[in-house]
Formats: C-alpha cells, sequence, structure tokens
C-alpha cells in the first residue's frame, strides 16, 4: 500500500477539481447521446478501452444495451477491426474531460468498466493511478455500478480504500478465473499464469 494514499484521496475529497475541459468533449457527449438514443438499454461505459477488443465482446453480452468504449489512443482504436455490433461505440477523447463533462450534465452510467488500467506501480505516480487522481470523485459519482480488474492485487486494494473514503461503500477483492477472456490484456495475463482479480461495487440507484 502507498503510505501516503489517505493523504492524497482526502485532500482531493477537499477541494472540486477545476480542469478546464477540451471543447471537443461536448461533440463527444452528444455522439454519445445519439448513440444511446438510438440503441436505448443502460449505459455500459469501458473506460480505457485500448483496442476496442474487449468493448466488442461486451457488446455481444450485452446485446440490448448502449456499449461505449473511449480510450485516448487513435492507434490503439484503429486496430480494431470494423464489427457488425451495432449496439457498440468507440470513441476518442480524454477520458477525464468527458466524465467531468458528464458530471456536469447529470449523465449516470449504468454499468462502468476500468478493465486493467496502467497501474502505474512507481510509488511516485501515486496521483496517476485512478484511485489517487483528483478526478476520482467524480468517477464514484458517475457510476452505479462499477467493476475493475487487475493483475496487481494492491492496485484494487487501494482502490477500495479510497471508494470507501469517497463513498463509505465497502468491497472485496477476488481471485477471478474467467471463463472467457474479455481483453487482449487479461487474455495474455492468464495465458502465461498470472493470478487476475476483480472487484465489483454497487452505488445509489439515484
Amino acid at each position: 500500500m502507498h503510505p501516503d494514499l489517505t493523504k492524497v484521496v482526502q485532500r482531493h475529497l477537499q477541494s472540486a477539481y477545476q480542469k478546464p475541459i477540451a471543447a471537443y468533449t461536448c461533440a463527444v457527449l452528444e455522439c454519445m447521446e445519439q448513440h444511446w438514443r438510438k440503441t436505448g438499454g443502460q449505459l455500459i461505459l469501458d473506460s480505457g478501452c485500448g483496442t476496442g477488443v474487449g468493448t466488442n465482446n461486451l457488446a455481444d453480452q450485452f446485446p440490448e444495451d448502449c456499449v461505449i468504449g473511449i480510450d485516448q489512443s487513435m492507434h490503439r482504436l484503429s486496430r480494431q477491426k470494423p464489427t457488425l455490433n451495432s449496439n457498440m461505440l468507440l470513441i476518442r477523447a480524454n477520458l477525464i474531460d468527458v466524465w467531468l463533462l458528464m458530471y456536469q450534465q447529470g449523465w449516470k452510467i449504468d454499468r462502468h468498466l476500468l478493465l486493467y488500467p496502467n497501474p502505474w506501480p512507481k510509488k511516485k505516480h501515486l496521483q496517476r493511478r485512478w484511485h489517487g487522481h483528483p478526478v476520482f470523485p467524480t468517477l464514484i459519482s458517475l457510476s452505479r455500478s462499477l467493476e475493475v480488474r487487475s493483475n496487481w492485487k494492491t492496485y484494487l486494494e487501494e482502490f477500495l480504500i479510497a471508494v470507501n473514503m469517497t463513498s463509505k461503500l465497502s468491497g472485496s477483492v477476488e481471485l477471478y478465473n474467467p471463463v472467457k477472456t474479455i481483453t487482449p490484456f487479461e487474455q495474455k495475463y492468464f495465458c502465461h499464469g498470472q493470478c487476475l482479480y476483480r472487484t465489483r461495487l454497487t452505488f445509489t440507484k439515484s
């Protein structure tokens, strides 16, 4: 555990995050809203979707819902082959800006997934981990349910400490053996015999 985790999270809880939002983010949200209106169902967000392979698999798993994958790298997104899943949308955008604008406009994500986020394992990079970033309270406020997966157990243990400080909700880290892997990273780690972990949280329905 990072020794400064609780101090950093507490500091972020004491002041609103004032990052300016890029102007193009409004167009991103409009595109997301149009897709959601067209597909209907619950909103499933795959944040940091990489190539979009995992998003495509989620769209297969939840054909009646609106599945959106967001990543900041056009290079990664361009590697995804065309798909026939009409309920799926891939968008290039800055996640932090999207989350902040969604929060400002009153959006709620029915099912939010953070699948194998960059763990930033070096001690000096705590604030690059999602639970150490000032946007974390916004992330929690947006999500009706949230699932995080990682091959680094400590990441999830820290994540849950930050969740408890932010929402008073407790959770657990469970060892996860997928019947079918979702993302390329999950497949890579699983095939190499690494332990996989996940935590699943349900927040208020308001």
